[in-house]
């Protein structure tokens, strides 16, 4: 474990435990002019990872999902930045399900290097730092009880795909279609990377919108297993994009995760090309 994994453990346990606090008690929902949900909770975990990341941190700049929608966006002119979405699965925690998570992650050179994904209900964590990643599984105190190094699995036969339980589309059914995927599971939150990264699934597709903060610490997480996550060209999706013409500031644009992007199977354009096609 590096020193940087250890700080975001931490500070990833601690802003878990304040959005128990809430999902135990039942949150209060509102709505942001987009219309998605926000709750207390989103909010109290947020605040605890930007007063620790500045203590631990002074001179990194972090971009964080509520700060940027109240128009708190910091300069990241710099190059390296944090990326935060204190809560994602906002709906699966309103509706009780466990599949919601807390994403930090290390930005550096428009790539994500090291992050952590903290699903507190599953008692578990991803983390990935210097190349390496990792599962953690707490005990029923939220007490580290196990360590384990996790690598992507080989590409066999079938494919398993994993997908969004609440943004499914007509362009996700066509590419799991034009791919021959059998199986499939439907996921809340960033752990779809992290099903990937642990050698559970080869392939997330998503043709929904995203911003940068829900994908920066589960794309960490894959690539340090072996993954890969790319858009529909094929190249590389990339961080801190901002004054974008089609869309606004940390939008990110159609990507596909994949565990094994083997030459043997269809390049990630080439198997949207036929995606399309369906359609």
């Amino acid at each position: 474990m590096t020193p940087l994994c250890q700080i975001f453990e931490h500070i990833a346990l601690e802003a878990g435990a304040a959005i128990l606090e809430v999902y135990d008690a039942g949150p209060e929902v509102c709505y942001k002019d987009d219309q998605s949900p926000v709750t207390e909770a989103d909010e109290r975990a947020e605040a605890i990872i930007l007063e620790r990341l500045a203590a631990a941190f002074p001179g990194i700049p972090v971009v964080a999902e509520e700060s940027v929608c109240s128009g708190r966006v910091p300069d990241i002119s710099g190059g390296s930045f944090f990326l935060v979405d204190p809560l994602d699965g906002t709906k699966e925690f309103i509706n009780r399900r466990s599949d919601f998570t807390v994403n930090i992650a290390l930005i550096k050179g428009n790539v994500p290097v090291a992050g952590i994904v903290y699903a507190p209900a599953q008692r578990c964590a991803y983390v990935a730092d210097g190349g390496r990643a990792e599962k953690l599984l707490l005990d029923k105190l939220w007490a580290l009880e196990h360590r384990q190094p996790i690598r992507v699995r080989m590409r066999g036969a079938e494919l398993t795909a994993v997908a969004s339980r609440s943004h499914n589309s007509s362009e996700t059914e066509a590419f799991l279609t034009g791919h021959g995927v059998m199986n499939y599971a439907s996921v809340g939150s960033s752990l779809k990377f992290c099903l990937l990264a642990e050698g559970k699934a080869d392939v997330y597709p998503r043709f929904g919108r995203t911003m940068e903060w829900d994908t920066a610490a589960g794309d960490a997480v894959l690539r340090a297993a072996g993954g890969s996550v790319v858009r529909l060209d094929g190249s590389r999706l990339l961080y801190g994009k901002t004054m974008q013409d089609e869309d606004s500031d940390f939008a990110n644009p159609h990507f596909i995760a994949w565990a094994d992007m083997s030459p043997v199977h269809l390049t990630a354009a080439e198997g949207v090309g036929a995606a399309h096609a369906l359609t």
